[in-house]
């Protein structure tokens, strides 16, 4: 696996191997192809993926629940990770798994105690996730760990945008084509630099780390054979064919 660098509009990009890894000032290789010619794998594999419960206030009534006075943080591992093209497993012990679309922010340095004024500092860059749920083996008030655990349920890409104004984004969400989620980061209950300064707070952050800011309302079930496709404004698309674990 190589890091690359995407030059260029979509339809003509082209892909820049990175000679070490994209944190900091990145030098290059030299050998680059069209993105068309490669075959893209998750944009950073982290040493953990602290996710962000109920932080759009539609999600939380939507499903039954109060709005949180501060973050609800739980942990995915690094194993839930897969990038786009690859297949969201079913497992067969659940009977209802759902789409989740959110922004993902990419941590660019270690970092811990970061007040929200300096937050954007610490941030690499954006992409797009989806933080797929097992609903019926998730406990409604925790522990989440088993409902958001498995194998391939935190799909991450295309790639990591870098120069995004995170103040105007939308998040949607499609399944075989179909919007099912469509919302705005202003609708956040917990801004981005809140959410960097209570999760840095915690535990200590490292480069590539991802942190997941939470999904607007309409969530819902996945079956086998579907396509869910999350685009994340200014970012791109990361889409995922759905088959049975």
């Amino acid at each position: 696996m190589a890091f690359v660098a995407i030059d260029g509009p979509e339809g003509s990009a082209q892909a820049r191997e990175i000679a070490d890894h994209p944190f900091g000032n990145p030098s290059f290789t030299g050998r680059r192809w069209d993105v068309s010619d490669v075959r893209l794998l998750a944009p950073i594999l982290p040493s953990k993926v602290v996710a962000i419960g109920r932080n759009y206030q539609q999600h939380a009534a939507e499903l039954g629940n109060p709005v949180p006075t501060e973050p609800m943080v739980f942990l995915k591992p690094s194993t839930s990770v897969i990038g786009p093209g690859a297949p969201i497993l079913l497992p067969a012990v659940s009977k209802r798994v759902d789409f989740e679309g959110e922004l993902a922010v990419v941590i660019g340095k270690p970092c811990h105690k970061v007040r929200a004024e300096d937050a954007q500092g610490v941030i690499l860059g954006y992409t797009c996730a989806n933080d797929v749920t097992a609903r019926d083996l998730r406990a409604p008030n925790g522990p989440w760990t088993r409902g958001k655990g498995y194998d391939t349920f935190c799909p991450l890409g295309p790639w990591i945008e870098t120069e995004l104004d995170p103040s105007d984004i939308t998040v949607t969400t499609t399944v075989d084509g179909e919007v099912k989620q469509d919302g705005h980061v202003s609708e956040m209950i917990f801004t981005i630099s809140e959410l960097i300064e209570y999760a840095s707070a915690i535990m200590t952050l490292l480069p590539g780390d991802v942190l997941l800011t939470g999904t607007p309302e309409g969530v819902g079930p996945l079956t086998a054979g579907d396509t869910v496709t999350v685009a994340v404004s200014g970012v791109g698309e990361l889409t995922n064919p759905v088959a049975a674990g």
